[in-house]
């Protein structure tokens, strides 16, 4: 339930700068021209699994190793005097454990040599480069596909023929040899198929599509068949505008979902939460460009199973890449492709326990939109 907050005249509150950077969530810290710790925030004392007294005074390179890029980013902050933002960089901590962060340098003016250093966890630009990535992908596997179906389909066909017209001729004790060749050239022309739904074919003709009717009707086809031993609990925002795609497509997208949380939750009484909300504001740049998508409906699909394992995690929307015994690896890329169609982005993130799969679509332009259309154009 989407609660409404009155409006209340603000007050001022006074709060210290050292308040400001204990409750910042993210790592802060500050290093000299030694690259020696000056000072760090609580956030970066859980980074560095240690606190502010340990830190402070030794080189940060008794916290990662000697050759690591922050270090090398804060020497040339240090010596050059100007700030360096890097994206995506891997930091290797001496306790052993590697993440993957955002990276923001700046001078301290008034004490030349010290650098300010705030990390955050790495999110929407490593996203917006695995979107560009997947879209690459998608396109790679249509030309595949396309290939395929005339070097590989083909040539199929014939030995599937050939097959059948010797079966007659073949000791009954053999036959099952011609129906396995059978069986497996039809397996492969199968997964030729599926690569074809990869083709750019015509543009996706959007509409305003409700999304809680798209996953009621998931939900149903997943309560009567390959979900009947879980639960599904429901977490909806009932004011949602509606969302501009194809309604069909979109079906697709949420149903794979479904059905992956399905397999991946505990075999019986498992769970699978459906959640939707409104992010108003939520606009991200695509790279240098002047585009932004605005994407302010959410929609999440979580499981409560062992989760996905970080060798996978980072290729997951990429073509042939599963964890399944007998999975092909398109079921994700295509989600990816559909949702790239319709303007949107898809990501995971790691559960507690399991795994969430979390798609941001646009709202649709010309349907009704209520309060929020008024609120979205006093924004802009």
């Amino acid at each position: 339930m989407v609660m409404e907050r009155s409006a209340q005249t603000a007050q001022p509150v006074s709060v210290s700068a050292a308040q400001l950077l204990a409750n910042l969530p993210s790592p802060l810290f500050v290093v000299g021209g030694d690259t020696r710790l000056v000072t760090v925030n609580p956030a970066a004392e859980q980074l560095f699994g240690a606190s502010l007294n340990v830190l402070v005074g030794r080189p940060l390179s008794d916290f990662m190793p000697a050759h690591a890029t922050i270090l090398d980013l804060i020497r040339h902050v240090s010596t050059g005097g100007a700030s360096v933002s890097e994206y995506g960089v891997e930091l290797a901590l001496s306790k052993g454990e590697t993440v993957l962060v955002d990276s923001h340098m700046s001078p301290i003016v008034e004490n030349p040599g010290h650098v300010l250093v705030i990390l955050h966890p790495c999110s929407v630009a490593r996203r917006l480069d695995q979107h560009r990535v997947q879209r690459g992908s998608a396109r790679s596997v249509a030309t595949l596909a396309a290939t395929l179906a005339h070097e590989v389909k083909n040539p199929l066909s014939g030995i599937r023929g050939a097959a059948q017209l010797l079966e007659p001729a073949i000791p009954e004790e053999d036959r099952p040899l011609v129906q396995l060749i059978c069986d497996e050239t039809d397996r492969i022309c199968a997964l030729v198929d599926r690569m074809e739904e990869f083709n750019a074919g015509r543009p996706v003709e959007r509409r305003p599509v409700n999304i809680h009717q798209v996953l009621e009707h998931v939900r149903r086809i997943a309560e009567h068949g390959f979900a009947r031993r879980h639960r599904i609990v429901e977490h909806y925002d009932p004011s949602l505008p509606h969302v501009e795609g194809d309604r069909d497509k979109l079906i697709q997208v949420f149903l794979n979902l479904v059905k992956n949380a399905a397999e991946a939750a505990q075999p019986d009484g498992g769970t699978i939460t459906l959640t939707t909300t409104y992010q108003h504001g939520w606009r991200m740049a695509l790279g240098t460009s002047r585009e932004r998508l605005h994407l302010p409906i959410t929609v999440e699909v979580k499981d409560d199973g062992p989760g996905v394992a970080p060798d996978v995690a980072d290729h997951l929307f990429e073509p042939f890449v599963t964890s399944k015994p007998r999975g092909t690896g398109l079921g994700l890329a295509l989600v990816a492709k559909i949702v790239h169609d319709h303007g949107g982005v898809v990501s995971h993130h790691p559960g507690d326990p399991g795994a969430v799969f979390r798609v941001s679509l646009p709202a649709n332009r010309s349907a009704g939109r209520g309060a929020r259309d008024t609120e979205e154009a006093a924004s802009r």
